[in-house]
């Protein structure tokens, strides 16, 4: 069992464990009768393991979660709740630290039919329970062993011999079995993801975890274009479009994402993400943020600029960038999360003094 994710019940029933054993310090609890080498790292793919070993065959990461599967770390940690998709006409035990959402049935002339890939499995769908319209249909991605996570990666690269990796696979995992639970975990693919995200999500933190998938390159705005349009008249498709049209890609960072969409949401006009600034030197600069029409930027600084390196670097970005005519104003994470009201002034009087006028 080591380097694995099982069940406690199926391990003493084949005699591996002794309940006795599960008790001991080599081994985590992550949900009930779910347990794992406590030499795991305790990130959110570890949460999606567990979760998938107490859930129907069929069952999809979604959301936010397979967000955290295609690379975008800062989607969800290890106490998050799990995101997961089932098939239309399964039903599962609610747990706690999970979001179960159902994907929709497909109207037709014929009658309701389960989306291809479903399993056609578990009982049958009561009529005073309808399943949740705001879903896309279910879109799997095969494993991915060019894009896991860095901790996956680490596993799968040190310890004892690698039983992480399934077989080799020519097409889509097969519905009909449970997912290997020490494999990658199932989930849909980015595009649909980045749609779910918008649906679900704060708009705020959905647009910090889209704007990582383009950032990624695993979407393109094109496939969020094509994927809103699939969704255009399903409940959630025009919230979906919405959240879309406040992503670029652009930005370097959660937090400045977030800072970009707040502002908006503030009144301020759409500032630009990166906008290349030349200076005296000939050297392109590209502020956080800026409004090149106003000349205004705004640099965001966390903790990786408390370093005197970076520190040095930032001044003399400053220092050619006033130089060049711009107004600079610079905003911290304290800032953004405890005195957001009177950063908004600050930044609304630089854009008025510039001659914006609201």
């Amino acid at each position: 069992m080591a380097w694995q994710v099982f069940r406690g019940s199926d391990a003493v029933r084949r005699g591996l464990l002794s309940r006795h054993h599960l008790r001991g310090a080599s081994w985590v609890r992550l949900r009930q009768d779910v347990y794992a080498d406590a030499r795991l790292d305790r990130d959110h793919a570890l949460a999606c393991r567990a979760v998938l070993l107490r859930m129907p065959p069929g069952t999809l990461i979604a959301g936010p979660s397979a967000a955290y599967l295609h690379g975008v770390e800062h989607a969800a940690d290890f106490t998050d709740d799990v995101h997961v998709l089932l098939p239309a006409m399964v039903r599962a035990d609610s747990h706690p630290g999970v979001r179960v959402h159902h994907a929709p049935m497909i109207s037709t002339c014929s009658g309701l039919l389960v989306p291809a890939g479903a399993a056609p499995t578990g009982r049958g769908l009561p009529r005073d329970r309808p399943p949740d319209p705001t879903m896309p249909p279910i879109q799997a991605t095969p494993p991915d062993r060019n894009r896991p996570t860095d901790r996956i990666r680490r596993q799968n690269q040190s310890g004892p011999p690698d039983r992480t990796k399934p077989p080799n696979q020519s097409g889509p995992p097969d519905r009909t079995k449970p997912p290997d639970p020490n494999g990658p975990p199932p989930r849909t693919a980015p595009a649909v993801c980045a749609w779910e995200t918008a649906v679900w999500a704060d708009p705020v933190r959905a647009v910090g975890i889209i704007d990582g998938l383009l950032r990624l390159g695993a979407v393109s705005q094109s496939g969020l274009a094509t994927e809103a349009a699939r969704n255009t008249g399903r409940p959630g498709g025009r919230r979906a479009s919405w959240v879309f049209s406040l992503t670029d890609g652009c930005a370097q960072s959660p937090p400045e994402s977030h800072l970009r969409v707040r502002l908006m949401f503030a009144g301020l006009p759409q500032p630009v993400a990166q906008h290349p600034v030349r200076v005296s030197t000939g050297v392109v600069l590209h502020p956080d943020l800026a409004w090149p029409e106003f000349r205004v930027a705004v640099e965001y600084n966390g903790r990786w600029h408390l370093d005197a390196d970076r520190m040095h670097r930032d001044r003399r970005r400053l220092n050619q960038l006033v130089e060049a005519g711009w107004l600079v104003l610079h905003v911290t994470g304290r800032r953004l999360r405890s005195e957001f009201p009177p950063l908004v002034r600050e930044i609304r009087a630089a854009l008025v003094a510039r001659g914006w006028r609201p």
